[in-house]
This record gives structure tokens, sequence and C-alpha cells, in this order.
């Protein structure tokens, strides 16, 4: 099997998928035929490139044919990807590793209104001290700030130094 796997990349995912949708009665999607048709088109394309590179020799149909070749080669590995990802969440379903009732549906959150004065009560609870709406707005600043004994900056004036008074330009 890991020989199969090693050599035969391909026809082991081919087989693997045709294997899962026997068993779990999957339907293939016109989406995924799609998505596979494109891939074989590609590779079908690059191919004839290659060929007629071959055929008659011109420098640029072989270097359009080598770009089709590794832009179908990277289309292929991501189609692979994808592949073996639904294969490992197949997999899972039947060992029951996603519990009773595999990937639920979120529940529905609700956007506040504008005509609304307080948004609907979704995500974390209010905590406390925080209140919806706020409080009634102070004033600025509010009342007794600063304290009495802050020193002010007209009485520390002299104490400060000024490059420019004293000669220095920067």
């Amino acid at each position: 099997m890991h020989l199969q796997v090693f050599l035969c990349f391909g026809n082991s995912i081919a087989s693997t998928r045709f294997l899962l949708q026997d068993e779990f009665n999957i339907q293939t999607t016109q989406c995924d035929n799609c998505i596979i048709g494109f891939m074989f088109c590609l590779q079908q394309i690059a191919c004839i490139f290659s060929i007629v590179a071959m055929i008659v020799g011109s420098e640029e149909i072989s270097e359009a044919s080598q770009l089709l070749s590794c832009l179908s080669d990277m289309v292929y590995c991501t189609v692979c990807a994808c592949m073996k990802t639904q294969h490992k969440i197949e997999m899972d379903k039947r060992d029951g590793k996603f519990g009773p009732q595999p990937m639920l549906v979120p529940p529905m959150q609700q956007m506040s209104r504008l005509d609304q004065q307080v948004p609907p009560s979704v995500g974390y609870p209010p905590q406390p001290g925080y209140g919806y709406p706020p409080s009634q707005a102070q004033g600025y600043p509010p009342a007794g700030y600063p304290p009495s004994n802050y020193p002010h900056l007209a009485t520390h004036q002299s104490d400060t130094f000024d490059p420019l008074l004293h000669g220095r330009h920067c």
C-alpha cells in the first residue's frame, strides 16, 4: 500500500475517492466535476503544446508548453490536497471523531439597527461597571481635576531650559 501511494500518487487518491464515495453513497457534485474536468483539460492542453513544440521545434511554443505543464501541476497538487482533506473528513465522520452531529451551522447572529437604542444581547455578557448606554456625560474636566496640590506649569516656567533663548539653534 505504501508503494502504491509513493509510485502512483494520483491513482491512489482517485481510488480512495471512489472507495469512499461507494462506501458512504456520496455523489460527485457539479463543482467537483468542473474542477476535475478543468484539471484534466489543462493537462491535455499542456501535453498537446509539448507535442507541437517537439514537432515544430519552436522555442516559444516549448516555453508555453513548460508554463502550461507547470500550471497544470500546480492545479493537480491543489486538487489532490482538497481531495485528501475530503477523505480525512469522511473517515473522521465514519470513526465518530466529530461527535453525534458533525459540523453544525453556527447560531444566527443579529446586528443592531439604527432604530434600536440598545443592541441585542449577543456575544459576551456585559461587564460590571460598564453599563450601556453610558451614564450622563460629565463636564470636561471633571470636578476635582486637577487636584489642588497639582503643580501648575506657570509656577515652573522659569526652571525650564529653552535652547532657542540661550543661543543654541537646532
